[in-house]
C-alpha cells in the first residue's frame, strides 16, 4: 500500500573530542561520518519511493557552530522536496528549542511539530495521522505522550516521541514513559527517539527505538541506521531494519588464553578481523580490540599495548588498506592461577593504592586530606624513587585533578599496574 521511514538521533556534526591525539586517525572521515549518514538516509528514502520520512528528534547535536550546519540539513531536506517525500520532525533533548539560538528556514516539505503542546498532521490521501510534541527545553521530565489526541478512528494514527521511555542506562531519563501507556493512547505505531541502542519494545502495536544514524563512539558499536515500514492493503506495519552508516564502530574480543609471546596476538587477531571486514562492506571500521583470557605474559601485554596496536593497525592496513582503524587496543587479561601465586608482585602490594582509587570513584571527597606521600609509603622501595611516578597522574599532592573524573582514576590505575609490572620484569 505505502511505505516510510522511521530515524532519530542524527546529531549532524556531532563535535568528536581527542581524535588528533591517535596517530593516524582518519580524523576528517570520522568527523564528517554524521553527514555522510544522513545523505545515506535520504538517499535510501529516494530509492525506496517512501511517502513519508520521520525523524524522532535530535537532528543538530546542539547549537550550530556556525550556518554550515544548517544549510548541509536544508540542502538534504531539499532533495527530498524534488522527490515529493514529506518530512515530519520534532526537537530533542539536544536541539531543544531553547538551545538554537540559530535557525534557517526549511523547505516546504518540513513539517516541525510544536513544543508548546502536541499537534497532528493528517494525511488525507494515506488515511494517515501523525501526532506529536517537540522538547521546549533540554530537560523535559514531564510524560509527554500523556496529552498526545486520541486516534483518528479508521486510520493509522502515529505517535512521533523523543524520550527515554522507561529510562535506560547512559541516558537522561527526559519525558519519561511506560509502555503500557504508549499501548494506551490507540495508536498504531510508535516512533520513539533518544536511545541511541536500537530496540523494539513491543510489536503490537510496535513501539521502536531505531538508535542514531551513525555511532559517534567507541561504546555506539555495530550497525547504525533506520526502520523502513511497510503497510501493505490491510493496514498491517511490517518494520525493517536497514543500516546506512559511514562509519562502524566495533569491539573486537581477541582469546590470548595461553600465549607464550606477544607475537602469538597476531595470529589470534586475523581472522576475527578479516570476518568484520567482510560483514562491514565497505564502510570504514573503527575498532577497539581487546585481549582476554589467562595468559603467563598478561602483565606483558598491559606494558605493550602501543606495540600491539601499532602491529594490529599494520594487520589491517594490510587487509583492507584505509578501511580500518585500530582506536584502541584494551588488555583484559589476566595471570593463571599458578603463576598469581608466585607472582612477585602481588595483588597485596596494590591494594592500599588500588583501594583508594576504587572507593574515590564513589566519593571523590575522601581524598580531600590524602597526599601523595601516602601513595610513596606504600609501593616498593625501587618505586619510591623511580623517575616513573614523576609522569604518574598522582603526582598531585591534592586530590582536584579526579573530582568527578572517573576515567583519570582508571588512568591511574593502569599506570601503577604498568610501573610495577615492568620493575617486577627488571628484577
Amino acid at each position: 500500500m505505502f511505505r516510510f521511514i522511521h530515524a532519530a538521533d542524527l546529531h549532524l556534526d556531532s563535535p568528536l573530542h581527542g581524535l588528533r591525539a591517535f596517530d593516524g586517525a582518519p580524523v576528517e572521515r570520522l568527523r564528517s561520518a554524521p553527514r555522510r549518514a544522513l545523505e545515506n538516509l535520504v538517499d535510501f528514502a529516494i530509492e525506496q519511493k517512501v511517502s513519508f520520512l520521520l525523524i524522532a528528534g535530535d537532528v543538530f547535536d546542539g547549537d550550530w557552530k556556525d550556518y554550515g550546519t544548517g544549510q548541509f540539513f536544508v540542502r538534504q531536506m531539499a532533495r527530498l522536496r524534488e522527490c515529493d517525500i514529506p518530512v515530519y520532525l520534532i526537537s530533542g533533548n539536544h536541539d531543544a528549542q531553547n538551545k538554537m539560538t540559530r535557525a534557517l528556514a526549511y523547505p516546504s516539505n518540513v513539517h516541525v511539530f510544536p513544543t508548546d503542546r502536541p499537534d497532528t498532521v493528517r494525511l488525507d490521501a494515506l488515511e494517515v495521522a501523525i501526532h506529536g510534541q517537540g522538547f521546549a527545553n533540554q530537560s523535559v521530565t514531564e510524560d509527554l505522550s500523556a496529552n498526545y489526541p486520541k486516534p483518528i478512528a479508521g486510520w493509522i494514527n502515529i505517535g512521533l516521541l523523543h524520550t527515554s521511555c522507561t529510562g535506560r542506562e547512559g541516558h537522561e531519563n527526559y519525558a519519561p514513559c511506560t509502555i503500557e501507556g504508549l499501548r494506551s493512547r490507540g495508536y498504531d505505531y510508535w516512533a520513539l527517539g533518544h536511545i541511541h541502542k536500537r530496540e523494539e519494545l513491543l510489536d503490537d502495536p510496535w513501539i521502536i527505538f531505531p538508535g542514531n544514524i551513525q555511532g559517534r563512539h567507541a561504546k555506539e558499536t555495530g550497525p547504525k541506521g533506520c526502520y523502513l515500514l511497510n503497510v501493505d492493503e490491510h493496514r498491517r506495519i511490517t518494520p525493517t531494519f536497514h543500516p546506512i552508516d559511514d562509519l562502524r564502530w566495533e569491539y573486537l574480543p581477541i582469546d590470548v588464553s595461553e600465549i607464550e609471546s606477544i607475537n602469538q596476538v597476531q595470529e589470534r587477531f586475523v581472522k576475527p578481523l578479516e570476518s568484520l571486514v567482510e560483514e562491514s562492506g565497505e564502510k570504514l571500521l573503527a575498532i577497539r580490540v581487546a585481549l582476554v583470557g589467562q595468559t603467563a605474559i598478561h602483565r606483558k601485554l598491559r606494558t605493550e599495548r602501543e606495540f600491539i596496536a601499532q602491529e594490529c593497525q599494520a594487520i589491517a592496513t594490510g587487509i583492507a588498506r584505509d578501511r580500518v582503524w585500530i582506536e584502541k587496543v584494551e588488555a583484559n587479561t589476566s595471570l593463571p592461577k599458578e603463576v598469581e601465586s608466585e607472582s612477585a608482585v602481588s595483588e597485596d602490594v596494590l591494594a592500599a593504592i588500588l583501594g583508594v582509587l576504587e572507593e574515590a570513584k564513589k566519593d571523590p571527597s575522601i581524598l580531600a586530606d590524602f597526599s601523595m606521600d601516602d601513595v610513596r609509603g606504600k609501593l616498593p622501595l625501587t618505586l619510591r624513587s623511580s623517575s616513573a611516578t614523576s609522569d604518574s597522574p598522582l603526582t598531585n599532592s591534592t586530590s582536584d585533578w579526579l573530582m568527578g573524573k572517573n576515567s583519570i582514576l582508571e588512568s591511574a590505575k593502569e599506570r601503577l599496574i604498568e610501573i610495577l609490572a615492568s620493575q617486577e620484569e627488571n628484577v
